[in-house]
């Protein structure tokens, strides 16, 4: 690997941490970006020089902090001379210039792996941020991802991601870049779970564009529970959405036919499945669950283990299933939860069973235009032999998503059924 390569590539995994150090230091997300970028251009300019340093990393980050207190130090001359103070040390120490070395030091002394990135994270989840501006900020400051390849994954605009990641950065000026307070942070990091799992889900099952998957999302959502694992080992619920994304990533692989056509879950071929995301699932799940077993994606993660768990379809325990839903359902309701168990139910008792629990659903305001409950309703009807009304719903369902690999799908099937 040229010098080049190295210092391109360890900036990339460890750009989290360099712009969390300088945004500490300079509180102003644009200059921590700015420093991290000098600290890659100065790597480029002495590593093929001098020789790559024995601690990349750690090379890159001294550049970017000493990069932050270059600021602060012109800062400083700034407002000394905009406020006309006098030259002498005494001013010059006790009412503009803090000592920003000492201060150095001592962070460097007390840092620990991570804790910029954790800090990060938590700044790009801000409360005052709308749940869209969480999800950009999230992929550009810890993902890494440009502004481009964000507006790409959400096929948006790019002009649309970047208005939405200026306005953010605005919005975080001068804030304290600090964890938030131990009674703060359970607000906080259900937003940062929240944005996590979004993430995911937008690659898992993209909302619209020609791809049912993107990849590059998932990877991102994994990388970033990972890290949470890491940085904050006794949350449950870090742990219980760690196991449900590694348990729903596992199946991926075959998602897709050779085709690149969509794949139902009961008609996957299990031996595609990731067993060692597999087995990674099981034991975040294990370890959410010796924590508290009652929060939302322990509960889902639990559900999804009971997938990962049958070799085959036709061994999948569908009345466990129901009954985790039943939990689910108890702790934290909502509409989709209700879909999915009725689907559940449907494998567990019955197509007529599960009909009667979707159609109740009708009238829920926030299922008016989801694709899923339609498309759910056309195959509980084309298993009871009700194929015009099966078909109806289909078309329905594929009217309603705008995602074209779906959509194909749901016309397919509506087409076998005949006219």
């Amino acid at each position: 690997m040229s010098h080049a390569d190295l210092a391109a590539a360890t900036w990339r995994i460890e750009r989290g941490r360099l712009v969390g150090a300088a945004a500490r230091l300079l509180r102003d997300l644009d200059e921590a970006e700015d420093c991290a970028q000098d600290a890659l251009l100065a790597a480029l300019d002495a590593w093929p020089r001098d020789g790559a340093p024995h601690n990349p990393a750690a090379w890159l980050m001294t550049a970017t902090r000493n990069k932050a207190l270059d600021r602060l130090r012109r800062r400083a001359m700034l407002a000394r001379e905009h406020a006309q103070l006098a030259a002498d040390d005494e001013a010059m120490g006790t009412q503009v210039v803090p000592d920003f070395a000492d201060q150095l030091d001592a962070a460097r002394d007390q840092a620990e792996i991570g804790d910029e990135q954790l800090r990060l994270i938590f700044i790009a989840c801000h409360p005052t941020l709308p749940r869209e501006s969480q999800v950009a900020l999230t992929l550009r400051l810890l993902g890494g991802l440009e502004t481009a390849e964000i507006a790409r994954a959400f096929l948006l605009p790019e002009a649309t991601v970047a208005q939405r990641i200026v306005r953010a950065k605005k919005a975080l000026k001068g804030q304290p870049y600090e964890l938030p307070r131990a009674d703060e942070r359970a607000l906080r990091l259900d937003a940062v779970l929240a944005v996590v799992y979004l993430i995911f889900n937008e690659g898992h099952s993209a909302a619209g564009g020609a791809q049912l998957l993107r990849p590059a999302l998932c990877d991102e959502a994994l990388r970033l529970v990972r890290q949470l694992q890491h940085l904050l080992p006794r949350e449950a619920e870090v742990h219980g959405l760690a196991a449900l994304l590694e348990i729903q990533a596992s199946r991926l692989p075959a998602r897709l036919d050779a085709q690149g056509r969509p794949v139902l879950l009961p008609e996957q071929d299990r031996r595609r499945w990731d067993r060692l995301l597999i087995q990674r699932g099981l034991a975040a799940l294990a370890a959410a669950q010796a924590l508290d077993a009652d929060g939302p994606y322990t509960l889902q993660a639990a559900i999804a283990a009971c997938h990962a768990r049958a070799a085959r379809a036709e061994d999948t325990d569908w009345h466990a299933i129901v009954a985790g839903y039943d939990r689910l359902l108890a702790r934290h309701p909502s509409p989709v939860v209700a879909l999915n168990r009725a689907v559940a139910v449907g494998f567990a008792d019955g197509p007529a069973a599960a009909l009667a629990l979707l159609d109740a659903l009708a009238d829920e305001p926030r299922l008016q235009r989801y694709p899923f409950l339609a498309g759910a309703r056309a195959d509980m009807l084309e298993r009871l032999g009700r194929v015009a009304e099966a078909r109806a719903a289909y078309a329905q369902a594929a009217g309603l998503t705008d995602n074209a690999a779906q959509r194909a799908l749901l016309l397919a099937r509506a087409k076998r059924l005949g006219h």
